[in-house]
């Protein structure tokens, strides 16, 4: 008997999986994967460097309760993430800042010209409603064009101007040199990587863990108390509304016999070639080799769900469902696919954080219900047959 089935091991399951288990709570964590530690897993690939499987992964946060907290399950190494763009035969720094400016126009700005240089190219926009109103109200026509259109494309399946704003609101333009991807206070990367990570905080006697391993499978007979729900909203519910569309990815990965291999840590192409963007894994992981291991990210429409896709119709579907979060009782939902938002990493810690206070404060004495499939029992549960067989990371 469990007080909480937790379905998902990524970062929003286990840091509930954690925290409850520290407040004496049993839980049974299950993922479908055969690892934990969701999209932000890594391994040892065959040539022994640390690759991150399902893309790059980096570590950044404002809050200092998010980094407090991680921290009690890693050491960090400091890192601070730079990215080149593939642009008119030149690598150059993304987000666009003063040096991306004066390298591809052979000119010599300072930061107050190149402030002008935008005002004079920016589109005038009475709202901003789309991604392509986004940036070209900053940086004009050509340089969207060059930067955005077609990487947007690319990733999204979609033109920047069918995505609503918040997709392109991410990058931000400088009109000084500062080449860094992220500003956030806390910029660092978990010294043995994720997976040591996600394994010390799970690492609780009263966390059992069940991978290859469908939540539909033994939620009729295991019997738990309530249930947290990190997985595809649409899927819960048995796309009663019709399924949620998600961006999907495909990676290839390349190993090179050589220190390095590119410029930067990661170059993204937003119009040439099929795939969006190169990341050599070194630069993350601050890992020596003299072999270097990079992968090529493609998407796609098809596969597992990484990115739900930030438009209004889909909004609308997802209230519909999130009215039927709200009247189902036993169940918590949390993550970036259960509640269909483009968060990150430390977003989904947050959230997570918050469902355990909300969990906490609402702690009431009654009776303790034991659920298994469809029946309700007050006490000792009900029979559940033949057992899985249990792990612990």
């Amino acid at each position: 008997m469990y007080d909480y089935l937790i379905v998902g091991a990524g970062f929003a399951g286990s840091t509930l999986a954690e925290r409850l288990a520290s407040i004496g709570k049993k839980v049974l964590l299950i993922d479908k994967r055969n690892h934990i530690g969701g999209n932000a897993y890594d391994c040892y690939d065959d040539a022994g460097i640390l690759i991150h499987k399902y893309g790059p992964h980096i570590f950044h946060t404002n809050s200092r309760a998010v980094f407090d907290y991680l921290s009690r399950f890693t050491k960090w190494r400091q890192y601070q993430h730079r990215v080149l763009a593939s642009v008119d035969g030149q690598l150059v720094p993304i987000p666009i800042n003063l040096d991306t400016i004066n390298s591809l126009y052979g000119l010599n700005l300072t930061s107050m010209e190149v402030e002008k240089f935008f005002a004079s190219v920016a589109e005038q926009k009475t709202e901003i409603l789309t991604s392509e109103d986004v940036v070209v109200s900053k940086v004009g026509r050509e340089l969207y064009e060059k930067f955005f259109r077609g990487y947007t494309r690319k990733q999204w399946g979609l033109d920047p101007s069918e995505l609503d704003a918040a997709v392109t609101a991410r990058v931000p333009t400088r009109t000084n040199r500062d080449n860094r991807y992220f500003t956030d206070s806390y910029q660092a990367m978990p010294l043995h990587g994720f997976t040591r990570m996600f394994e010390n905080m799970l690492a609780h006697p009263n966390i059992h863990i069940l991978l290859n391993t469908d939540y539909k499978e033994v939620r009729d007979y295991i019997p738990f108390k309530e249930m947290i729900y990190s997985g595809p909203i649409d899927e819960f519910y048995d796309h009663r509304f019709g399924k949620l569309p998600y961006r999907s990815l495909r990676f290839e990965f390349e190993t090179h016999d050589v220190q390095t291999y590119q410029p930067a840590a990661v170059i993204n192409y937003p119009n040439d070639y099929a795939y969006t963007r190169v990341t050599e894994f070194k630069y993350l992981t601050g890992q020596k080799h003299h072999r270097s291991t990079l992968v090529y990210e493609f998407s796609q429409a098809e596969g597992d769900p990484y990115y739900p896709i930030p438009r209004q119709e889909n909004a609308e579907i997802y209230q519909k469902y999130q009215a039927l979060m709200n009247e189902t009782p036993g169940v918590h939902f949390c993550g970036r696919l259960a509640t269909y938002k483009y968060y990150n990493m430390d977003q989904v810690v947050a959230q997570a954080m918050t469902v355990f206070q909300k969990i906490v404060d609402a702690h009431d004495k009654e009776p303790v219900l034991y659920r298994q499939g469809g029946i309700v029992a007050v006490g000792s549960g009900v029979s559940s047959g033949t057992k899985p067989q249990l792990i612990r990371s």
